[in-house]
């Protein structure tokens, strides 16, 4: 994908506004759970691609303390009827090591399904449910790399930049899951 210096600029306001916490939170040197996403129910494990649109999802969603998009981001789950248990890191390399993402694919925050499939950063709630409704046998699953201006967490106004939501294997390579080219294919 070729980025125009605009695009680049646009991007790195995004990054610089839309991920700092408005509420300053001092960071935690350990892991710490945030029980407000909870829903107290036990979930029982499905198999991967099992899961219906009518099931309750779960995700564990391990974040930085003070990022504000990825606060954002937990509230459009929540708001798509997700269930978000939160985890605060000062450190994420260690989550995205421990579940095969590699640097390529990086983005602020990880979530981890109940069936162990990874959702690497802005990824529409809606893919998210659609991912976990087939079956992907050579899946880890589904990434966002970087921080798209637009993406559910990163809204500025009315901008958007289209991005692709990458479908990532095992062997550590990805292909293009679903192209999002507007807002309302989130």
């Amino acid at each position: 994908m070729k980025l125009t210096l605009a695009a680049i600029v646009l991007v790195a306001v995004a990054l610089l506004t839309g991920c700092k916490d408005t509420d300053p939170v001092m960071p935690d040197t350990s892991a710490s759970s945030s029980s407000e996403h909870s829903s107290g129910t036990e979930h029982s494990n499905t198999m991967p691609g099992s899961a219906d649109k009518t099931a309750e999802l779960t995700l564990t969603v391990y974040k930085t303390p003070s990022c504000g998009c990825c606060k954002k981001w937990v509230s459009h789950l929540e708001q798509q009827g997700v269930v978000a248990q939160t985890k605060n890191y000062d450190d994420l390399s260690g989550i995205k090591t421990r579940y095969g993402i590699t640097p390529q694919y990086y983005s602020c925050h990880t979530a981890v399904s109940e069936q162990g499939y990874v959702f690497e950063g802005h990824i529409p709630a809606k893919y998210i449910r659609q991912f976990l409704a087939e079956s992907h046998l050579d899946a880890i699953g589904l990434s966002v790399p970087a921080m798209p201006l637009g993406s559910p967490g990163m809204e500025v106004e009315d901008r958007f930049m289209p991005y692709d939501i990458l479908l990532l294997h095992k062997d550590g390579s990805a292909r293009v899951y679903a192209h999002i080219s507007n807002a309302a294919m989130q």
